[in-house]
């Protein structure tokens, strides 16, 4: 099926939504109204770009015919200039609706969890664990979302072996989602003596959160466990079996929380890690199961791809995946990640583009 095709497509199901939410039965259903009214809000800026492109394509053949039938040299210069800037900005049109019909990801707009765990490197991995996490929260302080701690196990000296933490924020999902992998750095650890550079890593998981419609858990397939919260010190030590441990027998998928001092707020935050979990596990069955999909991906997939390497001596931050070389690593750090989540969302479109429109 070609773009004009698929587009036509799309103008019929827009203007079926459209008398659909205007008769009577369907205005008395809220349920109705707001499933359709998703639907419409979903479809408007695709709706708007074609009505662009079509009345710049009527610009255009009025541009065309003067200069076919003006005999005023003057005016068919006007003409041709207009034309050229009229064939450029439709060209740009047609680039935004070729984006606006690719398959839309259904987790962008959810909230995520993230677990970061430090990986080879000892102590120094560590803390660069904790420089991860401390990265992402100055970043979702800039888009004023919300970050909450589900657990963590710190070192003596300011590390996490794992930290796994919430973000609640608008589409969340859809500007992390492509943290997911190994991270690597490069710098003299404090813990390093002799001043010689240094390599570790860290692994970083991007889940979007689950509701409750996505995952059916049966209650007698949970094994819960309490116990006393533990940790370096300060709020993740209590001397009441506040913490929770929750597995989920039939996948041996193990959540735990403590950051909470109550145990029905640590088990609730538990249960919901746990749906998260397990539709992560779902999300990623579905994924080796796609190969060919996987190939339209930047790599929000593989958690085992090595996919950044943060060099402290250069100031320089690479990203493996696309090749891109930063030289800003002390302004990242601080949560300026949006010229990488960028670079990496037009990726990741340009490869899906070939794939559509193949």
């Amino acid at each position: 099926m070609d773009l004009w095709s698929k587009l036509e497509e799309v103008e019929t199901t827009f203007r079926n939504i459209e008398s659909r939410m205007a008769e009577p039965d369907v205005a008395s259903s809220q349920s109705e109204m707001q499933a359709l009214g998703k639907k419409h809000v979903e479809l408007e800026p695709l709706m708007e770009a074609m009505n662009e492109y079509k009345r710049i394509s009527g610009e255009i053949s009025g541009s065309r015919e003067i200069m076919a039938t003006e005999t005023d040299e003057e005016m068919r210069a006007l003409a041709r200039d207009e034309l050229a800037i009229l064939e450029e900005r439709r060209a740009d049109v047609e680039r935004d609706i070729h984006l606006l019909l690719l398959p839309k990801d259904r987790n962008d707009d959810k909230n995520v969890v993230i677990e970061i765990r430090g990986g080879t490197g000892g102590d120094e991995a560590a803390l660069f664990a904790a420089d991860l996490y401390r990265m992402y929260t100055r970043f979702a302080e800039r888009e004023n979302w919300r970050v909450e701690i589900l657990d963590a196990n710190e070192t003596g000296i300011g590390g996490y072996k794992e930290i796994v933490f919430r973000i609640e924020g608008g589409a969340a999902y859809s500007r992390l989602k492509f943290e997911s992998g190994v991270h690597r750095v490069q710098r003299v650890p404090v813990t390093e003596a002799s001043g010689r550079v240094h390599t570790s890593a860290a692994t970083v998981a991007v889940l979007p959160e689950a509701e409750e419609v996505d995952v059916d858990i049966r209650p007698e397939d949970l094994k819960i466990d309490t116990y006393r919260s533990g940790g370096a010190g300060g709020q993740h030590v209590n001397m009441t079996d506040s913490a929770v441990r929750i597995t989920h027998i039939p996948t041996g998928v193990v959540v735990t929380c403590q950051d909470e001092r109550s145990q029905i707020k640590n088990r609730a935050r538990a249960m919901q890690f746990l749906r998260t979990k397990l539709y992560d596990v779902e999300l990623r069955r579905r994924q080796d199961a796609m190969a060919a999909e996987r190939k339209g991906q930047v790599g929000s997939g593989d958690r085992s791809e090595r996919i950044r390497t943060y060099n402290y001596p250069q100031n320089r931050v690479t990203d493996h995946r696309i090749g891109l070389t930063l030289h800003k690593l002390d302004q990242i750090t601080e949560g300026d990640l949006y010229e990488l989540i960028d670079a990496l969302t037009v990726a990741d479109q340009a490869e899906k583009m070939k794939n559509f429109e193949a």
